[in-house]
């Protein structure tokens, strides 16, 4: 998660096999109010707009091929999202983060929050 500016806000670390929606439920309690929410199209699900809409935001998340009725989405303030790539681009930019040579998912996680505080807040 991260905030308009591209600085990351709040890491959640899950398995390789668990849905996005496990993790964007860990995330969605820190969603700030009267803001926009932008998500890929693995977050789209009512139960996520929902809560996002409920915490009084607004979910601007590209509805799936499958969905019969299509959400509300806007394309131009989906270009805002890009932020969010290029702040995991740089995270990338650290071999021990893109590569991840830590076998404990705590210390993969350590590294990560170290690597955002070096390239973003300090």
């Amino acid at each position: 998660m991260s905030d308009n500016k591209g600085r990351p806000i709040a890491f959640h670390l899950t398995g390789a096999n668990v849905s996005d929606f496990t993790g964007a439920e860990a995330l969605l309690p820190l969603v700030p109010a009267n803001g926009v929410l932008h998500g890929d199209k693995g977050y789209d699900s009512d139960r996520i707009r929902r809560t996002v809409e409920a915490r009084g935001s607004l979910p601007n998340i590209p509805p799936r091929k499958t969905r019969k009725w299509k959400n509300c989405f806007s394309p131009y303030l989906y270009k805002g999202r890009n932020v969010i790539e290029r702040m995991f681009g740089r995270l990338k930019e650290f071999r021990r983060i893109a590569t991840r040579y830590d076998r404990n998912a705590r210390n993969f996680l350590s590294a990560r929050c170290l690597a955002a505080t070096v390239c973003y807040w300090l």
